[in-house]
């Protein structure tokens, strides 16, 4: 439990200064330190000092000192957000909210026991992450415009590594690469319509007068909402399925829709309220099912396609772009880290019925056919490819030249933003409260 809590602490800092905030009770706060327009209160203070003192941190004050000036650089860097107008749109913040969860629910092995975990439902998750959030993104922004310019060379990345000394050289983790064709079974014409004829018959049901709650709970395939009558709680424009959301937002208090088409599957909407341009609603959804006969002939598919790559007659990368019915055909099959980018993942970061197949795996093996759910809550099988696999070892400049690179043109662009500080806190409003004017700063911050 206490490492679930280290991990999760992105989510918790925000609640807790959130609740901090609404209770006076919890905590009397105060302005610690002013930079520009943006202040910095006593309580981010002492949420960032819970997060240190959770990952084994005992330096007490000084710590305080340390989390008070990385909150004064970033308060720098949203006065500069400000002077140059940057602007962070309600779908980047949606996306990285959603990236944050995705990588959480991971971690704690479902949406359901994160909203158990926090006693909220995702939606009141996001809602209390979402200013932390913008102003992150505001910040990003920034310095990813004071360092954009900023290039390294291959000598200078070799020049880099020879200056670590031995003993301090970094410790690379395991990290797999991994491939995967898809089959995606047809849904028939008949089972989409049985879905329809069914759900048109609940619409019927409450059309007459029963609780579209009750029924929700009764024929709802949504394991976020079926035990809640359907309620998904209030949401905002750009947070939905687009047709869902227009269906939705269409509605008058208490109608009920007709049939909506989502990628997660088919649903009806009944209004519950609305605050301005926030809504609540209720829905059913029921997702159209694969016979077993279309699901056994994915995977006479994928037989095929595996005999083909066993007589070399194709490779499992050219396999995956011509016949695969997953995104990742475009990569030749490959999955991509949604945390860096890439094509490597570490253990931890691979979603966990996916690890139990590949981690039994040898490099080049293949696996079976087998039956998963994918993300739009679809049945379907694959077959993975184990393409590499790397043990834990000292980084060196043959196998971890990525990594090594990445060291160092981190360590000159944060050269170039300390330079960039210095020079810019000199022309910026500044103060800082007496109880924390003695601390030993890193940059001479003016204070007033």
């Amino acid at each position: 439990m206490k490492q679930f809590t280290i991990i999760l602490c992105l989510i918790v800092l925000p609640i807790i200064a959130k609740s901090q905030k609404n209770n006076e009770k919890v905590l009397i706060d105060q302005v610690v330190a002013v930079v520009g327009s943006n202040v910095i209160l006593y309580s981010e203070i002492e949420n960032e000092f819970i997060q240190s003192q959770l990952q084994g941190n005992t330096k007490g004050f000084a710590t305080k000192c340390s989390i008070l000036e990385e909150l004064m650089f970033q308060k720098l860097l949203l006065t500069q957000a400000e002077i140059d107008s940057v602007q962070v749109t309600d779908k980047q913040v949606e996306s990285e909210l959603d990236r944050r969860l995705r990588y959480f629910i991971n971690q704690i092995g479902s949406k359901e026991k994160l909203e158990e975990y926090f006693k909220k439902t995702i939606l009141e998750i996001k809602e209390d992450m979402r200013e932390k959030i913008h102003d992150y993104l505001l910040i990003q922004n920034v310095q990813s415009k004071l360092t954009q310019d900023i290039k390294i060379t291959p000598s200078e990345v070799s020049d880099f590594f020879s200056n670590i000394p031995a003993d301090s050289l970094p410790l690379i983790g395991s990290q797999i690469e991994i491939e995967q064709i898809v089959k995606q079974p047809l849904i028939s014409d008949v089972e989409v319509d049985m879905v329809k004829e069914k759900l048109n018959g609940l619409r019927a049901r409450v059309l007459k007068g029963e609780d579209f709650a009750t029924l929700a709970n009764l024929y709802s395939e949504d394991p976020g909402s079926m035990n809640k009558g359907g309620e998904i709680g209030f949401v905002g424009r750009g947070e939905l399925y687009p047709e869902f959301e227009a269906a939705a937002f269409s509605l008058k208090l208490g109608e009920v829709s007709p049939i909506v088409k989502t990628e997660k599957g088919y649903h009806i909407i009944q209004l519950i309220e609305r605050r301005g341009e926030y809504i609540n609603v209720r829905h059913i959804l029921i997702v159209p099912k694969p016979s077993p006969i279309d699901l056994a002939k994915s995977k006479k598919d994928l037989d095929n396609i595996a005999a083909l790559i066993a007589m070399d007659t194709l490779t499992f990368e050219r396999a995956a772009a011509r016949y695969s019915d997953d995104p990742s055909k475009v990569n030749g099959g490959k999955l991509v880290n949604p945390y860096t980018g890439d094509s490597k993942f570490t253990p931890e970061e691979v979603e966990p019925n996916l690890f139990f197949i590949v981690e039994k795996m040898s490099v080049g093996q293949k696996s079976a056919p087998m039956l998963f759910t994918n993300e739009a809550g679809q049945q379907a099988y694959r077959i993975v490819y184990l393409k590499s696999r790397t043990e834990p070892h000292k980084a060196n400049l043959k196998d971890d030249y990525p990594q090594i690179q990445n060291m160092a043109i981190s360590i000159k662009q944060n050269q170039a933003l300390n330079k960039w500080v210095v020079e810019k806190s000199k022309n910026t409003f500044v103060k800082i409260s007496s109880d924390y004017k003695t601390c030993d700063y890193k940059y001479d911050w003016v204070s007033y």
